[in-house]
């Protein structure tokens, strides 16, 4: 608990048996509630998780990164969670910074924080492939050009969350596939999130989780769809179902009877396993 909130940290996991013992050894303990969604896993990531005492929850098939992080999302928000910090459980971030990130949004200084890679150079000394980086600081101009904001990257996958921003966005309209994290970013932006960004180390080596190239071209071509559609809704050009107040939002009743259908679906995506001890 940071300044009378309480701290979440969430791990969208899929085959991440190898490097969860090291991610969660490094969770600070100010964090309250420790939730690992697995999508789906080929390897020993939930018996693992299960060693380690966290709220553990399982997609019934592999529903993809962008859904994951929605049913991570809801059962942090179901947990009475204030503020939510994403950790990738491949140990490419490092979760010491969760306290810092999380006490900038508990202290009212920002909604959302990101972990640069950017910032202090940290991406090509942690290793992050040369095309990457290139890609990474062309798509990231683009995106401040047309959306005005003004980030050192838009595509880390360390994250923290306000309940506010979380409760508010329509992140169901949202891609089940790894653009979600640009589509949740250009949401923050277009409805007035303030963001903040702290210096965030990388590593890359084999066992960290990395799409490969043609993944990645479908991630670029994502991002710049997702770019030019969150600069034509400023303009009032086009409407879209993404930036828009009556898109679907998390619920957070999803487990009780006589909920609409999307609370069912949601449901049915995953499977509680054990609440552990966090």
């Amino acid at each position: 608990m940071i300044n009378g909130k309480r701290i979440a940290v969430v791990m969208p996991a899929y085959n991440a048996a190898k490097t969860l013992r090291q991610t969660v050894g490094e969770i600070p303990e100010a964090v309250d509630i420790k939730i690992l969604v697995d999508d789906h896993s080929s390897d020993e990531t939930v018996r693992i998780a299960q060693e380690l005492g966290l709220r553990i929850f399982v997609h019934v098939t592999n529903y993809g990164y962008g859904r994951n992080q929605q049913t991570c999302y809801r059962e942090a928000l179901a947990a009475g969670a204030d503020i939510v910090v994403m950790v990738h459980p491949d140990y490419q971030y490092t979760p010491l910074l969760v306290s810092a990130m999380a006490s900038m949004i508990a202290f009212g200084l920002y909604d959302v924080v990101l972990g640069s890679r950017i910032i202090g150079g940290g991406a090509l000394k942690g290793g992050m492939p040369f095309y990457k980086y290139v890609a990474n600081r062309f798509l990231t101009a683009f995106q401040n050009l047309l959306s005005s904001a003004k980030l050192s990257e838009y595509h880390t996958g360390f994250r923290a969350f306000s309940r506010q921003v979380l409760t508010s966005l329509p992140l169901l309209e949202n891609s089940d596939d790894f653009v979600f994290d640009n589509e949740m970013l250009a949401q923050c932006i277009f409805f007035g999130y303030t963001i903040g960004e702290v210096s965030c180390p990388t590593k890359y080596f084999p066992e960290a989780s990395s799409i490969n190239f043609s993944r990645s071209v479908k991630y670029g071509i994502g991002v710049l769809s997702t770019t030019l559609k969150l600069r034509l809704q400023k303009l009032q050009f086009a409407r879209f179902r993404i930036f828009s107040t009556s898109g679907r939002k998390l619920m957070l009743n999803y487990y009780a009877s006589g909920t609409p259908s999307i609370s069912e679906e949601a449901a049915d995506a995953s499977t509680h396993v054990s609440h552990g001890q966090n």
